[in-house]
């Protein structure tokens, strides 16, 4: 089985049947126990209903079954000889904005659902927005309860037309378009006879061959130091009493021979080997986890960053930012103090100013906002007690991503994107 991991999120607006279509992926995909079946089965009868709920697979929370609905981000794991999938059930209602960003923050692929009846709805716009502003590099627009509007091609480019028209203010750089029955499973799997006007794949045959390789920065060089490693004995003699680093590569390729430098001290050295818990390795690339062997002494701490000469992330302690605010115990307003944490580097800073608050419905600016709610999103400037090694989140997801976190309670508070340092 190939190891190929493709984690998706599905969003949309409330009852429009993604927890419905996950089960239908998990059941047509044979990736559910019996037990697990047989129990769904139960409760579908209990409550009265005609046929298996498959939605039941996926809302696992006991309330959110008993209020039939999605609250929590529930993860769920299936896989195909091609794939391997690990999916992040995003809740729809809008008071849960913040953990449909959290499903998405790490995402490949998102799959955004339509109502075929309803058409587009504000959570619609509200999530497709969302999943661009994450940078997540493929959409899918599944129009899903088909069946109930009789399979009508007419309807489906209807809803096609005017979310393209939609997405063209977006930054959506791969847009797909499948029509489905989650209920029936029309195009989800296989095929469907009701719509022989559609000519394009199966919803888990696009999720099996999107190509997701080239979505990664193999080109930027960035390597967060997350521990340092003095063991004291091994059988290799070369690494008797060494110092390693260790740590998940965040972007770009490294070798050994490789030259790099070291931030914040600025020192440049080679890497000499690359170790995995596998063994040796010829070369490290994102999102491996590894621990590189440097050949000259270097004071490298947690929270340093491994990088090339001439290719270095921005070293600053001003940064400007999209900030989703993910509490309602306080308000992000112009000198909050709070922690950040970027990579593996954790540092304190306070928030400077708000530049506006966005309005994700109509993208309006508003600029003269004085603070964040909770599920509110707005351009902030930070300043930290110490530099922080930055790229723009549109270059690097991963070192242009952090979390605000509060200094009395450590609860997480808010989720950041770069947009530029300095």
């Amino acid at each position: 089985m190939s190891n190929d991991i493709l984690r998706f999120a599905t969003a949309g607006s409330v009852d429009d049947g993604k927890s419905t279509l996950i089960g239908r992926l998990l059941y047509d995909s044979k990736s559910i126990f019996e037990d697990q079946l047989d129990a769904v089965e139960r409760t579908s009868v209990a409550r009265g209903e005609e046929q298996t709920n498959l939605a039941l697979l996926t809302d696992g929370l006991r309330a959110e079954r008993e209020q039939g609905i999605t609250i929590d981000v529930a993860y769920r794991y299936f896989a195909t000889p091609k794939r391997t999938f690990i999916i992040a059930d995003t809740p729809g209602h809008i008071q849960y904005t913040r953990n449909m960003v959290t499903g998405a923050s790490t995402s490949d692929l998102a799959i955004i659902l339509v109502d075929a009846r309803k058409g587009l709805q504000e959570q619609s716009r509200r999530h497709a927005f969302l999943t661009t502003l994450l940078q997540v590099p493929h959409l899918v627009l599944a129009v899903n309860k088909m069946d109930l509007i009789d399979y009508s091609q007419d309807r489906f480019e209807e809803i096609k037309a005017e979310f393209t028209e939609f997405a063209a203010r977006l930054d959506a750089r791969d847009l797909t378009f499948v029509p489905i029955s989650a209920l029936h499973g029309d195009n989800v799997v296989t095929g469907s006879e009701n719509m022989p006007w559609y000519t394009g794949p199966s919803l888990l045959h696009h999720l099996e061959n999107v190509h997701i390789a080239s979505d990664r920065n193999l080109i930027d060089a960035r390597f967060p130091v997350q521990y340092v490693i003095r063991p004291h004995k091994s059988d290799d003699p070369e690494l008797h009493d060494y110092r390693g680093y260790a740590g998940q590569v965040a972007g770009g390729v490294l070798k050994p021979g490789d030259e790099v430098t070291h931030l914040p001290s600025g020192l440049s050295t080679r890497v000499s080997r690359i170790l995995t818990a596998d063994g040796e390795v010829a070369e490290a690339f994102p999102p491996m986890s590894v621990t590189l062997l440097l050949e000259d002494e270097i004071d490298v701490s947690r929270g340093d960053m491994i990088c090339r000469p001439n290719n270095t992330p921005a070293v600053s302690q001003d940064i400007e930012a999209m900030v989703c605010w993910l509490t309602d115990t306080r308000k992000l307003t112009p000198r909050t103090k709070l922690i950040v944490k970027h990579t593996t580097r954790t540092a304190k800073v306070m928030v400077k100013d708000l530049r506006y608050r966005l309005d994700v419905n109509s993208l309006h600016r508003d600029e003269q906002a004085d603070h964040l709610a909770i599920n509110e999103i707005g351009r902030v400037r930070l300043r930290s007690t110490q530099p922080l090694f930055v790229d723009e989140y549109a270059k690097n997801r991963q070192t242009g991503g952090f979390i605000l976190v509060d200094e009395d309670t450590n609860v997480t508070v808010g989720a950041g994107m770069v947009v530029k340092a300095g």
